[in-house]
């Protein structure tokens, strides 16, 4: 895990299919979850994303989740197996791209990329928008936010043709910005979405 820059405070090595089995038995157990993440175990966190339900969790235990993330493996889990579902999810896209803390800005990039993916009934101008949010995180070096940044764009540019060109302009841009973090987004971004756009 830690070669994967995955260091969580506590974790027992359980492999990832055995906590998916595990989610499977407590899956109507829901009100386990916030018991589950107050262990502070990294697998147990995990499950906890697995079984908590995105329609009754609160909003402060899911912002006490994100407060307490402190590896990029939690955060991503939390943001594609529910946070993404939540009523709220694309206010906290916005929240948490102004937060300064390196896992709560990746969080709002990890929910943008999952709602890319999975939110089917967003419209095309969510996402227009969404790459705003983009462009001005771009210059944020740090490891785990440039990569949640990169990922969100290519997951927006991915959704259809429209989004694809507004995409690949975004990515020419940030290829030729100053930042150096900016740079790396923008080329990594550009070899998916032109392979993408030249298979179509």
């Amino acid at each position: 895990m830690a070669h994967f820059g995955i260091r969580p405070a506590k974790a027992y090595g359980v492999a990832t299919p055995a906590i998916r089995a595990i989610a499977k038995d407590l899956r109507g157990q829901p009100a386990s979850a916030p018991a589950l993440w107050s262990t502070g175990v990294l697998e147990a966190r995990i499950l906890a994303t697995m079984i908590a339900d995105p329609f009754q969790t609160p909003e402060a235990e899911v912002e006490r989740w994100v407060h307490e993330f402190d590896c990029w493996g939690v955060c991503d889990a939390a943001c594609v197996c529910m946070l993404w579902k939540t009523p709220f999810a694309w206010r906290k896209v916005r929240e948490w791209s102004r937060r300064e803390p390196e896992y709560e800005r990746r969080a709002a990039f990890a929910l943008l990329a999952a709602l890319a993916v999975h939110d089917k009934q967003a419209t095309d101008k969510r996402f227009l928008s969404a790459l705003r949010l983009i462009k001005k995180a771009a210059t944020d070096d740090r490891n785990f936010v440039k990569k949640a940044v990169n990922w969100a764009l290519r997951q927006i540019g991915k959704r259809n043709p429209e989004l694809r060109g507004a995409a690949i302009k975004l990515a020419e841009e940030l290829a030729a910005s100053g930042s150096r973090a900016a740079r790396w987004i923008g080329h990594d971004a550009l070899r998916e979405l032109r392979a993408k756009a030249a298979q179509c």
